[in-house]
């Protein structure tokens, strides 16, 4: 009878943790926004290896630089909209405390870009941009769903064996078509079905509760 009464009272915890929660959940970002970004880079990639872009790093710096800029106005579009059209946002600046905290790695990445580049450190930009946008999920791992902590190793993990080991030419442009490619279009998903609400979790991404499920 105890024994009952403990597994009811946990069980009500756990849904009480899970309905706070998803009261804290950022819907603002969008999958498709991600996956559409991803996909700019691979192609991006495609051009820069095959197109008439000239083989300099002002040109590919330039290339990468307006794929950033359009992935940029694609997914702050996304949020602003959501904030605007979204009952559940209510047009509270509180619900954009997510957004923020995202920014600072961002930042970082800016201020490490104009670094590398004032010391010619051109082959490292890639890693370093995979690393610090990894870095940005794992901030925003409160409020998204679990699989983003995941996209965010990904990236770091990239950024780290690029750093250390691959080491590739800025000129070569599959590491960063690649990885984003990759990187964006699991991060998009895992939004899209955290927001449809047709597939569970992963079992090892249900360590603290076994009973969760994407919404």
């Amino acid at each position: 009878m105890i024994a009952s009464h403990i597994h009811d009272a946990l069980r009500q915890v756990q849904e009480l943790r899970r309905n706070i929660l998803e009261k804290q959940r950022f819907k603002g970002y969008s999958g498709r926004a991600r996956a559409i970004s991803g996909t700019l880079a691979l192609v991006a990639a495609f051009l820069l290896a095959f197109g008439p872009i000239p083989q300099t790093f002002a040109a590919h710096f330039l290339t990468w630089s307006i794929v950033f800029i359009l992935a940029g106005l694609l997914n702050f579009g996304a949020i602003i909209y959501w904030f605007l059209f979204d009952p559940a946002a209510g047009r509270s600046l509180r619900r954009l405390k997510p957004v923020v905290d995202v920014l600072p790695p961002l930042i970082l990445g800016g201020i490490l870009t104009v670094v590398f580049l004032s010391r010619g450190m051109h082959d490292d930009l890639a890693g370093l941009w995979m690393c610090l946008y990894g870095l940005a999920h794992v901030s925003a791992r409160h409020t998204l769903p679990r699989g983003i902590v995941w996209v965010g190793l990904f990236y770091i993990v990239a950024g780290a064996i690029e750093l250390m080991w691959l080491k590739h030419s800025f000129l070569n442009p599959w590491p960063m078509g690649l990885v984003f490619f990759v990187g964006e279009w699991i991060g998009g998903t895992v939004l899209h079905f955290d927001d449809a609400g047709r597939v569970p979790l992963p079992h090892f991404l249900q360590k603290e509760d076994s009973h969760a499920t994407v919404r």
